[in-house]
C-alpha cells in the first residue's frame, strides 16, 4: 500500500476556510488520539515551510515555554 499522508492529507484541506480549519485542529488536539498526530504533523510543516524567520523564531519560543509548563 503506497499512501502519501503529506498529499492525503493537504488534499482534503486544501480548500477549507480559516474557521474549519481551525475546526480540524481543534478536533484532532481534543480528540487525544495518536492517530491524529501525523496529520497534526502534515500541518506544522506547511506552517513551518511558510513562515517567515521571525514566525518560526515564535513558534520556537512559544513551543520552549509551552514544555516548561
Amino acid at each position: 500500500m503506497n499512501l502519501n499522508l503529506r498529499k492525503a492529507v493537504i488534499h482534503n484541506v486544501a480548500n477549507d476556510t480559516q474557521d474549519q480549519l481551525e475546526d480540524t485542529i481543534v478536533d484532532a488536539i481534543q480528540s487525544g488520539e495518536e492517530k491524529m498526530l501525523p496529520g497534526l504533523g502534515v500541518l506544522f510543516e506547511v506552517i513551518w515551510n511558510n513562515a517567515s524567520e521571525n514566525e518560526k523564531k515564535d513558534m520556537l519560543n512559544t513551543l520552549e515555554n509551552g514544555l516548561k509548563q
